[in-house]
């Protein structure tokens, strides 16, 4: 069973939220500010993290790059509530490193179908079936394993959040091919996002920055006017 974690301070809203969640079968654990968020991370594990910004003590975007630095919850799925609409901080809590985010007010069928994506995508999915066949992709000097999620770049291991990894994933699954960003937002995020929040480039310029180190080759290539490519210079 999937566990989720809710740190939201309206207790109206979150309420709401926990209902929703339970009736869907998820295990919702409720807390109302970042630092008691914080505390349970350190002692428990989670499939996925509903995260509101507006918190007392500490605020969400502050909750957020303490969780991305605990070595246990780097790749835990963190969705972001947000009241702060505006292109500019949805870019802000997504760097962070939240993997999405949902602006307030939001309809509940959204935030159920948003959860339902993250956690099929990520590897703290609890699946039914052991899978069996280990999915090694392998370009150049970088291999992506699918299976165990490790990242190497050379005899480097890379961490990334579950995000960065399954945008990388579809570009080493597709090498040489020119990917447009519509594309990237439908097989990476799976719900239609306004391009204006220019989340494809922000992430794509955080996945250039973990795997394409000084001294390196650039592996990922912008195609001015239509999108990006996996490829050696």
């Amino acid at each position: 069973m999937n566990e989720i974690l809710l740190v939201e301070d309206e207790l109206h809203v979150a309420d709401l939220i926990k209902q929703c969640l339970e009736e869907e079968g998820y295990t919702v654990t409720h807390v109302d500010d970042g630092l008691k968020g914080i505390d349970l991370l350190k002692s428990r594990k989670f499939n996925l993290i509903v995260l509101d910004i507006l918190l007392p003590k500490m605020n969400g975007l502050e909750v957020c790059k303490e969780i991305r630095k605990m070595e246990s919850q780097t790749k835990v799925p963190i969705l972001i509530l947000t009241a702060l609409g505006s292109a500019e901080n949805i870019v802000l809590g997504l760097d962070t490193g939240a993997d999405d985010y949902l602006s307030k007010p939001f309809k509940l069928i959204e935030l159920k179908a948003r959860i339902r994506n993250l956690l099929k995508r990520s590897e703290y999915y609890d699946h039914t079936a052991n899978k069996q066949q280990t999915d090694v992709y392998k370009f150049a000097d970088l291999e992506v394993n699918d299976y165990t999620k490790i990242v190497l770049r050379g005899n480097e291991e890379i961490s990334l959040t579950s995000t960065e990894y399954r945008l990388l994933l579809e570009f080493i699954k597709n090498p040489t091919k020119v990917i447009n960003r519509s594309d990237l937002l439908d097989n990476v995020w799976g719900i239609n996002y306004d391009i204006g929040t220019n989340v494809v480039d922000v992430y794509v310029n955080y996945l250039r920055k973990k795997i394409e180190k000084p001294g390196s080759t650039r592996l990922i290539h912008t195609v001015t006017g239509m999108g990006y490519v996996l490829k050696e210079d």
